[in-house]
């Protein structure tokens, strides 16, 4: 193919090399259980290692915040070096599974590397399609959603090989994607990269009320969504069990819980373009508080409508999400929305340490009463976006906040 026609279809290469790219997220989670039968390793150490790809992801978007690597050198070669480095940690460490702290170490060095990858992505798809900026961002968070499910596919898909096998193919994944964001290129909207840029620009947003309020939501909606991926396949294997269906059925079940959430990204893309970022991300943090409250309560419901019920909490949990960053974007320094995307990334996913943590080491514990710990993030996120719809309200008569 040539150079014209991947710039003729910038969105549809940008998304799948994100698919491919984020495959790295979950990797291990995709694994754990095999993890568990094989290396002996507990939920909590598990935990642990969502944990450190976390924290890594957080220290890398803070580096590139406070050095200005999104906004002076080129994004299409930070992603593919990101890409490229990430395949190579996450190969890393099927050498060093059974050997802490060398696993996490090498889980930490793969979040970092994400860090090139995801608001990197993001930067991209503003710089190639400036219009319809959330339902163009929809198919970028859909495709990390699917790439955070590609590993429970990959295992479903490999169950007679040994656990190495994801992993390697979620590395090979991670190159192909940074392969084709090289040939693409950086998009023709946004500034040239250059000049100086200090960590206060990545800040410089936040003097402005819309985009505070935007960002409370976002925090809140990351408090809930890692977690949730996180608890998955352990509120997938309750069911089963349940159901006394055979484990093979847990990683297929897990991807398509996760997985929906392409579905509700990309329709709440549809709805953002007539309704506006604002109506879709309220309506999708409430309907997934909604989820989160009502699931505990339900332990005596048959399995298959607890897995129909995480079928639809799959869906709308990631749907708000895209729309927080197209409102991010809209109120942004244009000149600093590379560094402004990744400090609010890094406080968002900051969060998600927490919230990873209580609910991995208190699950054997709880059991599904667990989910109840998620229960702050849409309370808090819906609390921050009633204050953006007041702003809205009481401005001049115009198109909704997209």
């Amino acid at each position: 193919m040539n150079a014209s026609w991947w710039q003729r279809h910038p969105l549809l290469i940008i998304v799948l090399a994100q698919l491919c790219g984020t495959s790295l997220w979950f990797s291990v989670n995709g694994v754990g259980l095999s993890l568990s039968r094989d290396l002996g390793l507990s939920e909590a150490d598990l935990g642990r290692l969502t944990l450190t790809v976390q924290a890594g992801f957080i220290a890398g978007t803070l580096f590139i915040a406070a050095t200005g690597l999104a906004d002076r050198f080129r994004a299409s070669r930070i992603f593919a070096a990101s890409c490229l480095a990430g395949a190579l940690t996450n190969g890393g460490f099927v050498l060093v599974a059974a050997h802490p702290p060398l696993d996490l170490l090498l889980r930490f060095a793969t979040g970092l590397c994400l860090a090139g990858i995801y608001p990197l992505g993001m930067k991209l798809v503003i710089g190639w399609t400036p219009r319809h900026t959330g339902a163009a961002l929809a198919w970028l968070v859909g495709m990390l959603t699917l790439g955070t499910a590609l590993p429970h596919l990959l295992r479903g898909s490999t169950l007679s090989l040994p656990w190495e096998w994801p992993l390697l193919g979620a590395s090979t994944l991670a190159l192909v994607g940074g392969a084709m964001i090289l040939a693409l290129g950086d998009g023709p909207h946004l500034p040239p990269p250059g000049g100086k840029v200090r960590l206060l620009d990545g800040l410089a947003a936040l003097r402005e009320r819309r985009f505070r309020a935007v960002a409370g939501g976002y925090f809140g909606h990351c408090w809930e969504l890692y977690a949730f991926w996180t608890l998955t396949p352990f509120l997938v294997a309750r069911e089963v069990t349940r159901l006394d269906a055979p484990d093979a059925w847990i990683p297929w079940l897990s991807f398509s819980v996760i997985a929906l959430g392409l579905i509700g990204c990309v329709g709440g893309g549809r709805l953002s373009r007539r309704r506006g970022s604002l109506w879709v991300a309220r309506r999708a943090l409430a309907t997934s508080g909604l989820i989160c409250l009502a699931y505990p309560l339900l332990p005596w419901a048959p399995p298959g409508l607890l897995l129909v019920l995480l079928a639809l909490w799959g869906l709308t949990v990631i749907a708000d999400s895209p729309q927080f960053s197209a409102l991010a974007a809209a109120t942004a320094p244009r000149e600093h929305i590379g560094s402004t995307l990744a400090v609010m990334n890094a406080v968002g996913f900051a969060l998600t340490i927490p919230a990873i943590s209580l609910t991995s080491s208190l699950w054997n514990l709880q059991g599904s009463w667990v989910v109840w710990w998620l229960l702050p993030g849409p309370l808090l996120g819906l609390l921050a976006l009633r204050g953006l719809l007041e702003l809205e309200t009481h401005r001049e008569p115009g198109p909704p906040a997209r």
